[in-house]
């Protein structure tokens, strides 16, 4: 393993994050204060309580898995997107570093900065609402698998996509959409019996019910199934990312 060269591409990407880090801290307070004013004011008047947890706390975990979500997405594929842009990409295939040093690097920033914008999230939200977060550990570790594993998949939109339109496209378009379906702002209980059928092919619905879990002893689904979803969603993303390497899909064009 070359670790000089998983620090250096590391070191980089995080430099980029730190030139806008007044941006980074305010943008997500800024969100997460509208997003209370407008869930929990406008909806948290009519719907005072979700499964005995005040409806202000119980977007909490949501609110968090949608900014982490579509921030690990963003962040890694503007990271591996911009050195095939302006055409450095080669210096990276060239340079005796295999795809996973390089994927360490990039994954790694992505993962970083998803994860400190997820703490900033949590702690402007704690402002709001009286938070208890009921295993600790286990929120910490349904976090950081989450960064890692959107930040993967961003790591492969980032190689698939040719124009910044395309980069864009499945963060807005796919990933959004899911999480707003996917049991974010509301329990999967409420929903009628053939809709919550529906709802359990939403591949969010696992991540957000196990983060859930971790807040307040509340899951949707079974603990178990939802740290295999992660597992295999993290799994197929890195053997996609082998084989994109292998083959240099997307890569030497």
């Amino acid at each position: 393993m070359n670790f000089q060269a998983v620090r250096s591409i590391y070191i980089f990407e995080m430099a980029r994050f730190f030139r806008t880090l007044l941006q980074s801290f305010i943008s997500p307070v800024i969100s997460t204060s509208l997003y209370f004013v407008v869930f929990g004011a406008a909806i948290g008047s009519r719907i005072q309580e979700v499964e005995g947890v005040g409806y202000g706390a119980f977007i909490v975990p949501g609110l968090i898995m949608l900014s982490v979500m579509t921030q690990s997405t963003s962040n890694a594929s503007f990271g591996i997107y911009f050195p095939k842009f302006i055409g450095t990409i080669y210096e990276h295939l060239s340079a005796p570093v295999n795809f996973l040093e390089i994927t360490l690097g990039y994954v790694g920033a992505a993962v970083t900065k998803s994860l400190f914008i997820g703490l900033i999230i949590l702690a402007t939200a704690a402002l709001f609402v009286d938070l208890q977060i009921q295993a600790p550990l286990a929120m910490l570790a349904f976090l950081v698998l989450t960064c890692i594993s959107f930040s993967l998949l961003g790591f492969i939109i980032g190689i698939w996509a040719s124009n910044f339109e395309q980069l864009q496209l499945i963060p807005l378009l796919v990933i959004t959409p899911l999480v707003f379906l996917g049991g974010s702002f509301y329990s999967i209980s409420m929903l009628p019996p053939l809709w919550q059928t529906i709802t359990l092919f939403n591949p969010v619905v696992y991540l957000i019910s196990g983060f859930r879990w971790s807040f307040f002893g509340l899951a949707d689904v079974p603990i178990g199934i939802s740290l295999l979803a992660i597992a295999g969603f993290t799994a197929l993303c890195l053997g996609v990312i082998w084989w994109i390497f292998r083959t240099g899909w997307r890569l030497r064009t």
